[in-house]
């Protein structure tokens, strides 16, 4: 059975800074970040490709966020600097078969791990 486990949410002030992590049970996947805020649809966040060559940004993170990944350890990260309120949302990750997927083609998912940011 695929699990994705994320971590390393909470809450944090405006301007900080977290790092999510996500362990992953396969691997040979491009991964992605998407996230829920309350009331809103889930979006692309960022997607690193299984050789981690190859990253996407959504412009409303680009410059503060970094996703990289270790392959030795099944890990995809996402750095989160410069934190905003409307940073605020469930973080997912997801596994896909290609960096380019669109969200609706990712295979797998974990259950999310809660990001507040307070102003």
């Amino acid at each position: 059975q695929v699990q994705l486990v994320e971590s390393g949410g909470g809450l944090v002030q405006a301007g900080g800074s977290l790092r999510l992590s996500c362990a992953a049970s396969v691997s040979n996947y491009a991964m992605g970040w998407f996230r829920q805020a309350p009331g809103k649809e889930r979006e692309f966040v960022a997607a690193i490709s299984w050789s981690g060559g190859s990253t996407y940004y959504a412009d409303s993170v680009k410059g503060r966020f970094t996703i990289s990944r270790d392959n030795a350890k099944n890990t995809v990260y996402l750095q989160m600097n410069s934190l905003k309120p409307e940073d605020t949302a469930v973080y997912y990750c997801a596994a896909g078969r290609s960096v380019l997927s669109r969200m609706n083609e990712y295979d797998y998912w974990g259950q999310g791990t809660q990001v507040t940011v307070s102003s």
